[in-house]
């Protein structure tokens, strides 16, 4: 692959019975993603299935995945992919749940901690790097003493997917063409206004 080739990736868990959770919302991006280059999901066997496409007419290469293992495994599919393509991490853009963002929110970032993400640990791990990019999308806090882990199993509410999650998928997938098409420090001065 040339060197104007990104690899997206939408990390969640597989199957229909996941698709509503909160941890999915990264797949939920990938698929708004795939759609707008009018690309097709097909399998790989990295274990994931893949979507490509240019963004724009002459714009990058862009390889969006999602990844067919459960999310504390999604770094092994993306990493395979990564290798298989010839992409190094600076170009692996991760989009991924986040309960430190209030719901809608939408965030980049580049390296470091991980958060307690089990999908983001797995990747860093299989990557052998910290030094990926990320789109950080809020699904906000649990409610009261609720456990993180099961918080963000659960659908998201009827208000919040009538009036929120169109604008927060739509928010983390331009987040994601702007990185692609704009580069990281220019994509993070526009998502990360306070």
């Amino acid at each position: 692959m040339s060197e104007d080739t990104w690899l997206v990736a939408g990390l969640g868990n597989p199957g229909p019975g996941y698709a509503g959770h909160r941890h999915n919302i990264g797949q939920r991006v990938a698929d708004e993603l795939a759609g707008r280059l009018g690309a097709t999901f097909k399998t790989h066997k990295a274990r994931a299935v893949v979507a490509e496409g240019r963004a724009g007419i002459g714009g990058p290469r862009l390889v969006i995945a999602k990844p067919s293992t459960y999310m504390n495994l999604n770094g092994g599919p993306v990493a395979t992919l990564a290798k298989f393509f010839s992409i190094p991490p600076e170009r692996v853009v991760a989009l991924h749940d986040d309960i430190d963002l209030d719901a809608g929110t939408v965030r980049l970032k580049q390296g470091g901690s991980e958060g307690g993400h089990n999908g983001l640990r797995d990747l860093s791990k299989t990557l052998g790097t910290k030094n990926y990019l990320r789109v950080r999308i809020g699904v906000g806090r649990p409610p009261g003493r609720m456990d993180a882990a099961a918080f963000v199993l659960k659908d998201f509410s009827a208000t919040e997917k009538k009036s929120l999650l169109p604008f927060v998928i739509d928010d983390a997938a331009d987040a994601a063409e702007a990185i692609v098409a704009a580069g990281f420090d220019a994509a993070q001065d526009r998502f990360n206004r306070t």
